[in-house]
């Protein structure tokens, strides 16, 4: 491993200063899962890591039925499925978290970290795109905002310039009648990566029969985590019936482009979409009808 120099940064302006003197030779900390590992195995020259950990921003966790979930990017996933508001109210990103690694991981491993080392089969990705989540990103410029389906743009690739870290998420307060879900196949019980990972969200009218909206992501089948966009318009306005979730379910595989590897083939990949995308589904609907 090659020598590198480690600031944890105090506020988000030092944090921008610290990234953008070295360029693409820094990189901020969050959780460190990932990062870590791969300096250490050298998959990552670095001459600077930036500790992102200690500025207030990244570690606020704030949820109200008016404004929505203020997430940092540096909160570890256990603390988002041990508060029961919040994993109430987005269950979909409690299903992502409680499945990260295990429990040791958990409690350094962020939403944040997940998403920025835009992994195409994240796990915390897929529900975020689904629970309309925003990127708060601070760069010398200033502050920015975007959508998660827009922050990955190639395996390990990211919208974020020199000099610019996530710092948070907003997440909009859930809608009535609504909720989400979130699984993945994989070929082990624990701590594996998903071969193909799906998420949903559903907003239903008030007899809870028929759909208002849905939203649909997928993990694993691309280069980089999918808004089923299509998919999910197509749902608007339809009785909720297995019908239509299985013509959503289709729709969703017609946009899968994965790959064949150590964990799966093109074909099983394509298949398990649409079997994911139906339970996903299915299970938000129940969630809703259950609550």
């Amino acid at each position: 491993m090659r020598a590198f120099d480690y600031i944890p940064a105090k506020t988000v302006d030092e944090a921008v200063a610290l990234l953008a003197e070295k360029g693409d030779q820094a990189k901020p900390l969050s959780g460190g899962t990932d990062l870590i590992v791969m300096v250490r195995e050298g998959r990552r020259q670095l001459d600077l890591m930036v500790d992102v950990k200690d500025i207030p921003e990244t570690n606020v966790l704030s949820y109200s039925q008016e404004t929505g979930l203020h997430l940092g990017a540096a909160v570890p996933c256990y603390q988002i499925y041990a508060d029961d508001e919040i994993s109430a109210a987005y269950p979909g990103l409690a299903d992502a978290a409680k499945i990260i690694g295990g429990t040791a991981i958990q409690g350094r491993a962020s939403v944040g970290g997940n998403l920025c080392n835009a992994s195409p089969a994240a796990d915390t990705i897929p529900p975020l795109i689904v629970l309309e989540a925003v990127c708060v990103i601070a760069g010398p410029n200033g502050t920015r905002d975007v959508p998660a389906e827009q922050f990955c743009t190639g395996p390990g690739q990211t919208v974020l310039e020199n000099g610019e870290f996530l710092v948070s998420f907003k997440i909009p307060a859930p809608k009535n009648n609504s909720s989400s879900y979130y699984l993945r196949f994989i070929p082990r019980n624990e701590m594996d990566i998903a071969v193909v990972g799906a998420g949903a969200s559903v907003v239903l009218d008030t007899e809870k029969t028929s759909f208002v909206s849905a939203r649909i992501g997928l993990a694993a089948v691309a280069p980089t985590p999918l808004f089923a966009e299509e998919a999910s318009a197509s749902l608007a306005g339809r009785e909720v019936s297995d019908e239509a979730v299985n013509a959503a379910a289709e729709a969703a595989r017609h946009i899968a482009r994965p790959i064949s590897d150590m964990r799966g083939t093109i074909e099983q990949r394509v298949h398990l979409v649409e079997v994911l995308t139906r339970r996903a589904l299915n299970g938000a609907i129940h969630r809703v009808k259950e609550s």
